[in-house]
């Protein structure tokens, strides 16, 4: 929750409970206004892969992959439809392409929560406020084809 200390705790509070129950979507969005965080959120996690030196990415897959480097070849097994503990499916793609020189620290694979290394829990929405003959109503408005894309992701 960005600003969160501009914000009243209990809606704080309701939202983090929210977060918790809430389940990943199949292709979620960096979002557009963050905390600064999102990127250490995302390697605290725990789903990324991190490349542990330097080398040439030779083989690429959805299983594995494969690392040239100081003359050792490294294969780094990816998960694939892995249930977790909250019955959700864990999964790993790999973000980087065979023929890539890649330095030590650097990103193989994301989750479903993470992508591109930062994190990512939803889609970005464009919404307006609408006063209604000069009652604000806290409910925002939403386009339509919107929902129909959330609805198929």
């Amino acid at each position: 929750m960005p600003f969160i200390e501009h914000n009243d705790m209990n809606r704080a509070l309701t939202s983090s409970n929210m977060q918790r129950q809430a389940v990943p979507l199949s292709r979620s969005e960096k979002s557009i206004v963050g905390f600064g965080l999102e990127r250490q959120a995302a390697l605290d996690s725990g789903v990324t892969t991190i490349a542990e030196h330097e080398g040439k990415i030779i083989y690429t897959n959805t299983d594995k992959i494969i690392l040239l480097g100081n003359g050792d070849t490294l294969s780094i097994p990816l998960v694939m439809y892995q249930r977790s503990n909250k019955n959700t499916c864990i999964h790993q793609k790999p973000q980087v392409p065979r023929g890539k020189c890649i330095k030590k620290g650097q990103i193989l694979a994301d989750g479903a929560v993470p992508v591109v290394g930062e994190l990512a829990l939803g889609k970005n929405v464009l919404v307006a406020y609408l006063p209604w003959e000069g009652y604000n109503q806290p409910s925002p408005l939403r386009r339509q084809p919107f929902l129909a894309t959330a609805a198929e992701s």
